[in-house]
């Protein structure tokens, strides 16, 4: 990105780390955008996906799964079952803890968040064209598979 001052020094301009990140920065920017048109943020969709493909899971399981921290898991399973898009119950095995389900609700909620998301990736991808695009999505999965997902 040019300054008022120019452009970064060359050696900069052409770092794959510099690069990744300044594109990531964007990427996020989009989707937060877009999935603040819905009232959500990523941890809301992340949790919804993830009880959607995996089933029913315990706060514990799912923050694993995801990412996401204990704390925020808190407030992001509270702030989805407020809106009625998730239910908690007592788990059968283990009544001190809940086993989280998604409800029909959260189900269609998911559906217009990842409408919602896939105008955001076409969004960012722009500039890309078809075969582009897949070749991008192709390189970066094969680097977070070589340096472990360990972030997601």
């Amino acid at each position: 990105m040019d300054t008022p001052e120019g452009p970064p020094p060359q050696r900069l301009r052409t770092l794959p780390s510099r690069l990744t990140n300044q594109a990531a920065q964007t990427a996020n920017r989009i989707v937060d955008q877009a999935l603040g048109q819905a009232g959500v943020r990523r941890y809301h969709y992340a949790l919804l996906a993830a009880l959607e493909e995996y089933g029913p899971a315990s706060q514990a399981a799912l923050g694993r799964r995801t990412g996401i921290d204990r704390s925020d898991m808190v407030a992001t399973v509270n702030d989805l079952a407020e809106r009625q898009f998730l239910e908690r119950a007592p788990d059968p095995d283990d009544r001190r803890r809940n086993v989280i389900t998604i409800t029909a609700a959260g189900r269609s909620q998911l559906t217009h968040l990842d409408r919602l998301l896939a105008a955001a990736q076409d969004a960012f991808l722009a500039p890309l064209p078809a075969d582009d695009r897949r070749t991008l999505i192709d390189l970066l999965t094969r680097l977070v598979a070589h340096h472990g997902d360990k972030h997601s």
